[in-house]
């Protein structure tokens, strides 16, 4: 009850004091988290200005799936968790934008409740810059024109599929209710220089190469970042988009490439043992590859938008060794293509498809998996979203024995989602 209470107080005191700050939801050279931040990828970049003094906005994220699932395998010692249709634990988001300067932003997203975690827990910020009005009025101004600077302890800017993807609550730009197969997504601390002009975009990174962040000795090289691409809307009713990404680990304790979102798969309990719990088993259904010191990755993306019709595609091959005693280096292979379509007034309707599929290299042999989404949505305002969604996903040469022999889930989720 205590906690309870502790939490109400918090948020009241959040929104009083939210309320006495400017009005303004609409920051400069920020993706909006509504509606209208659907297909956008990197924060855009904007010359204009609105500042007027410090700026404080208070905004969060909501979600909640029913889960109707089966799985089965073709495993006579592995036992799965039986599974009946019903709600999933809510999870939430709290984020907090503020404009520091004039072209100077500070990001920081906490999330309040997880699959992983159902107590509070920072997911990590940045401070962005766009303009250097805080070194002299003007200064480098032409050249800050293109250019953007992150820095923090932060989501890496690797490949385009982390844009389109579920970070715990914020669903709103992910058109269906799963993540990607692959789920290429980590928090790790460094920083990030942009240059974007005439729709050409150069981006490259650094990091330590830490998910979590200790000053004790462990042998670890920075992580190279780096992508490049175009990105333009040709008239008005195309628009296409083209990427390529490389992640680069040269020596690590452990690298999170692939299982380093702590707020859990969608898909809750699929393929895992009756002992499984929420926070313990919270990747069911992703794919992680199990790199440990080093890792290569390459991820390509195309995006098209014509008239209400948008593909975005996904290729990645990613290499390096594996976890554990005396790792055997292996390399994945990760595709994926989405076809949406959206229609209404407003495009407040959709429906769409999305096709993955991996292959990948283990000690015993080659493994595949598939797995087909077939889903559709309503904006029944810009900031909430209904989702319906049919899976149907399947394992091939696996272990005789694992819970992934012969294995197979399907079945439909609903999701509701506020972001604000």
């Amino acid at each position: 009850m205590k906690t309870i209470l502790r939490t109400f107080a918090i948020i009241l005191a959040l929104g009083m004091f939210n309320q006495g700050f400017a009005q303004k939801r609409d920051l400069d050279n920020y993706r909006l988290p509504d509606q209208r931040g659907i297909n956008d990828f990197e924060a855009p970049k904007d010359t204009l200005t609105t500042f007027d003094g410090l700026q404080v906005r208070i905004g969060g994220a909501s979600t909640l799936q029913f889960q109707a699932l089966d799985h089965s395998n073709a495993s006579t010692g592995a036992e799965l968790a039986e599974l009946e249709s019903n709600f999933n634990l809510a999870t939430a988001n709290l984020d907090l934008d503020v404009v520091l300067y004039d072209g100077v932003r500070m990001h920081l997203r906490t999330y309040l409740s997880s699959r992983h975690h159902p107590e509070p827990y920072v997911k990590g910020g940045y401070i962005q810059i766009d303009k250097l009005e805080f070194i002299k009025e003007g200064f480098m101004e032409d050249l800050m024109k293109y250019v953007t600077v992150r820095f923090g302890h932060m989501e890496n800017n690797y490949g385009d599929a982390h844009f389109r993807r579920s970070d715990n609550a914020q669903a709103m730009y992910n058109p269906f209710i799963g993540n990607y197969l692959m789920d290429s997504f980590t928090t790790e601390v460094g920083g990030e220089i942009y240059y974007r002009r005439n729709g050409w975009i150069a981006m490259l990174g650094a990091t330590n190469g830490k998910l979590n962040q200790s000053v004790v000795d462990v042998p670890t090289s920075p992580s190279v970042i780096a992508k490049f691409g175009f990105d333009k809307q040709l008239n008005q009713d195309l628009r296409t988009r083209l990427t390529a990404s490389v992640y680069n680990s040269a020596r690590s304790a452990k690298n999170f490439l692939y299982d380093g979102d702590r707020a859990g798969s969608r898909y809750y309990f699929v393929m895992e043992d009756p002992d499984a719990s929420s926070a313990g088993n919270f990747r069911s259904g992703r794919v992680n590859p199990g790199f440990g010191t080093q890792v290569t990755a390459i991820m390509v993306n195309p995006f098209v938008k014509y008239k209400n019709f948008e593909f975005f595609g996904l290729y990645e091959n990613s290499s390096g060794e594996g976890f554990g005693p005396n790792p055997a280096n292996r390399t994945y292979n990760h595709y994926a293509a989405e076809a949406i379509y959206r229609f209404g007034a407003t495009e407040d309707f959709y429906v769409g498809a999305r096709y993955s599929y991996v292959d990948g290299e283990e000690a015993y042999g080659d493994v595949e998996i598939d797995r087909l989404q077939l889903g559709a949505g309503w904006f029944m305002t810009k900031n909430i979203l209904a989702k319906i969604e049919y899976v149907s996903q399947n394992y091939t040469g696996f272990e005789t024995g694992s819970n992934f022999d012969g294995g197979k889930f399907d079945g439909i989720s609903l999701e509701a989602v506020i972001s604000f």
